[in-house]
């Protein structure tokens, strides 16, 4: 491989793909020749149980531009991103599927978009696409709350064809079933410059879809997960704080008027009345509120990432 610097890092995750990948293989070797880009293959193994290890090992016999990372068990797609991100050396990193349904004549408008236009990152839009009603009503809806909640005007938050500056890649986490949100991510920590581009979509040649409806289930509670920790992760008693004022008020405004009413008008019976359990139960939702905030607090302040911040240069003087 040249001694120059990498253009882009390609960074492939995939699971039980054994058919496709001397296909992408080629078609990826084709365009970055085609172009004359300098780049590297990353692709991350996620525990297949197939012969894709295999295949991958006779691929990289003799081609300095394949790496491969293999995981002992699966691990998921936001694993293997992970552990891909971290190997990149390029300076676009673009991220597709292994499935064929992503088109690899799509990296050199995606690479110009990242160097000549100045986005941080590039999302792909399959705006026609191949796949059954189960997935694409699912997707829309998706899209639509994600959408709404992080305030990124994209159509497609889950396409797999993205493309990334280097600095975004090494600048975020991503765990869980977080893939998805990667732009929310990215927004998060100060790249947002987002932009997206519409791409084919194909339809699937080799295996079978790994996609779950489940998956929509988990992915709603990471996207809780995500806002919560990017707007209260270093501060989280402003979050349990005011929640815990605002419970206590309401019960104890409660409180005081049946104490009013008891002593002033000698309305008798008030812990019998519906009204009073509730104030008790704001109050002491309130007080505990309070305490989750401190604890919280505590476990923030004795975080190594607590004084984490991304810097994007210095000046020395």
């Amino acid at each position: 491989m040249s001694k120059d610097p990498i253009q882009i890092s390609v960074v492939i995750p995939l699971y039980n793909e054994e058919e496709s990948l001397p296909e992408l293989v080629d078609w990826i070797h084709k365009v970055m020749h085609d172009h004359g880009f300098s780049y590297e293959i990353i692709m991350v193994d996620d525990g297949s149980k197939d012969s894709s290890w295999k295949v991958i090992g006779q691929l990289s016999k003799d081609d300095d531009h394949i790496k491969a990372i293999r995981f002992r068990r699966n691990y998921g797609k936001s694993a293997a991103l992970h552990e891909g991100f971290a190997a990149s050396s390029g300076h676009v990193v673009i991220t597709m599927d292994a499935d064929l349904q992503d088109s690899p004549d799509e990296i050199p408008e995606l690479y110009r978009m990242i160097t000549a236009d100045g986005y941080d990152l590039v999302s792909g839009w399959k705006r026609k696409r191949y796949d059954p009603l189960s997935k694409t009503i699912p997707t829309k809806l998706f899209n639509a709350v994600t959408r709404k909640m992080s305030g990124i005007r994209l159509n497609d938050f889950n396409c797999g064809l993205k493309a990334y500056k280097r600095q975004v890649v090494h600048s975020i986490e991503v765990y869980g079933e977080m893939h998805r949100y990667i732009p929310v991510l990215a927004k998060w920590a100060g790249f947002s410059r987002i932009g997206e581009k519409v791409v084919q979509h194909r339809e699937r040649k080799y295996g079978v879809t790994k996609f779950g409806l489940n998956r929509f289930i988990n992915g709603f509670l990471d996207l809780l997960s995500i806002f919560f920790v990017g707007k209260f992760g270093k501060k989280p008693m402003h979050f349990f704080g005011t929640l815990g004022i605002f419970a206590f008020f309401i019960g104890f405004i409660i409180l005081i008027e049946l104490s009013v009413e008891k002593i002033f008008f000698k309305i008798g019976g008030i812990a019998d009345r519906p009204l009073f359990f509730l104030g008790m139960l704001c109050t002491i939702i309130g007080a505990q509120l309070f305490l989750t905030g401190f604890i919280a607090e505590l476990v923030s302040r004795n975080s190594l990432s607590r004084n984490h911040y991304l810097i994007e240069e210095k000046i020395s003087l």
